[in-house]
């Protein structure tokens, strides 16, 4: 106890320290919102992956799916890391960040307000992200409760407050410097940490190839009658878990928090090294947690689905680690959730203050003050996403379990078509980018208050997540084509920063002479 304790209060010294060291370089906005776009490749890469990665996946959603579908949920991670890191970065890295800087955003809404030429687009915007970023907030404390009450037997309540306001602290201190800091550290111990946990787990089963068998001996009429099919290629289940493949990848290209790492992007070289680095950490954190979870139903024994849920299943297959393992895995999931919380709550508050209180509600709103908003918010989010998260726990409402389910496919949704044809294509209409918002936030909100009235198929909120991002992708070129075309200067405005001539060394491109 006295290890997990001193190992516990160094975590949690060396955050707020680095909150305080960063304190300077967070005094206007550029600087706390996005390091002043000077972050490093290594730096921006492990904010990236930390903002992806919290305690819902390592928890919930490799515990839920690796129950469902066996060691196929492996997909899911590799999924991750092909589609939401490595194809993220080639495709939208660059782009982002010449455009944001270009058009002087340092939000989402703000691009899409500059991209189009619509101060309602980034209202609206702006309040899409507010309704489904707290809820989503809320959800990264679920998983703490059994982990420390198997570590410490302290109550779940103060486990989320002391989370929270110690993630505030630093996050109020240094801003977007201090989290991206934070996050590289938090990611060192996530890598470390899954790995050992992965070896421990697997040796106590056999070994790899023991447990593998012993997977494949274990059937479930309730799923599939095949034999072997938890120890699989593709699962008992490849349908379905397509579209959680497809949700939980995909869906980083359109969520504000993880975007958002691209605008702070240093140079060249960053672009390139972070592409490598996300991606093999997204190979190792989110590969390994879906893995570990496959093997879950080797411990159908000692879990009760039905009574305790799908968080209980990989806090049980913990419980058995030693000491010192269980303590790496208490500040692992403390790591996975404190980096994806600083993101989120850095992200709510500088879009409510820079897309909906500035010039809106409040004028002549100068740097310092914008500042002392974004920071006056921060405390406002995460007291919230407490309420909300202890709310939940102790009362068991199912309407914000629900909500908690549906913000991600709404998001991804309303958003990621609009942003990737606002990079790419000339050719996008207002219009086209209000039916992506309407139609997505509708869908997801008919979908958690009237499940049963959709397609089968589609009742799943992963599925329909899935679906509103694939059809964002339909619509937006479709209602376009429909429309009144975009303001021709405002997009040639926009455009014109890609034909900036940049100067190179022949090491990257070859010259013209002979």
């Amino acid at each position: 106890m006295f290890f997990k304790i001193a190992l516990l209060v160094l975590f949690f010294a060396v955050m707020i320290g680095i909150g305080f060291m960063y304190r300077k370089s967070s005094a206007d906005v550029s600087g706390f919102v996005l390091g002043g776009r000077s972050v490093g490749p290594w730096v921006t890469a492990f904010a990236y992956g930390t903002s992806y990665f919290s305690a819902v996946i390592f928890v919930g959603y490799a515990g839920q799916f690796g129950w469902k579908y066996g060691i196929a949920s492996t997909w899911i991670g590799i999924g991750n890391a092909l589609i939401g890191s490595l194809m993220a970065w080639v495709i939208l890295g660059r782009r982002t960040r010449i455009m944001t800087q270009h058009l002087n955003s340092a939000t989402m809404p703000q691009f899409f307000e500059a991209r189009f030429g619509s101060t309602a687009l980034k209202i609206a915007a702006s309040i899409i992200t507010f309704i489904f970023l707290i809820p989503y907030t809320a959800s990264l404390y679920n998983g703490l409760s059994r982990l420390f009450g198997m570590a410490f037997n302290i109550d779940y309540s103060i486990c989320v407050i002391v989370m929270a306001v110690l993630t505030g602290v630093y996050v109020i201190a240094g801003g977007y410097m201090a989290t991206a800091i934070n996050d590289f550290i938090q990611g060192i111990i996530m890598l470390f940490g899954i790995t050992a946990v992965i070896w421990a787990v697997l040796k106590s089963q056999g070994g790899f190839l023991a447990a593998l068998d012993g997977l494949g001996k274990i059937s479930d009429p309730s799923v599939s009658s095949t034999p072997g099919v938890f120890n699989s290629f593709f699962g008992p289940d490849p349908l379905n878990l397509l579209g959680v493949v497809i949700l939980t990848s995909l869906g980083t290209w359109g969520l504000p928090q993880m975007v958002q790492k691209f605008y702070a992007i240093k140079s060249e070289k960053s672009i390139s090294t972070g592409t490598i680095v996300s991606t093999a950490f997204a190979i190792i954190v989110a590969g390994g947690c879906y893995f570990l979870g496959g093997f879950g139903r080797l411990f159908s024994s000692q879990i009760d689905i039905a009574a305790g849920g799908y968080d209980s299943i990989i806090p049980t297959m913990l419980s058995g680690l030693p000491d010192f393992l269980i303590a790496i895995v208490v500040i692992l999931v403390l790591s996975a959730s404190m980096s994806t919380l600083s993101s989120l709550v850095l992200t709510s508050s500088s879009t409510m203050t820079l897309d909906l209180l500035k010039d809106h509600v409040i004028k002549d709103m100068d740097e310092k003050k914008q500042v002392l908003i974004m920071r006056s918010l921060i405390v406002v989010f995460i007291a919230i996403s407490v309420v909300i998260a202890i709310v939940q726990y102790k009362s068991n409402i199912t309407f914000i379990a629900q909500l908690m389910g549906v913000s991600w496919g709404a998001l991804a949704g309303a958003f990621l078509a609009p942003f990737l044809y606002g990079l790419y294509w000339k050719g996008a209409s207002r219009i086209s980018v209000w039916c992506s918002f309407i139609f997505s936030t509708v869908v997801m909100l008919a979908n958690m208050l009237v499940r049963g009235s959709f397609p089968v198929l589609l009742q799943s909120p992963i599925n329909a997540g899935a679906f509103c991002m694939i059809a964002g992708l339909i619509i937006v070129p479709i209602i376009s084509a429909f429309t009144p075309k975009p303001d021709a200067k405002v997009v040639e405005e926009a455009f014109e920063c890609y034909n900036e001539k940049v100067l190179v060394p022949q090491s990257e491109a070859l010259g013209e002479k002979e």
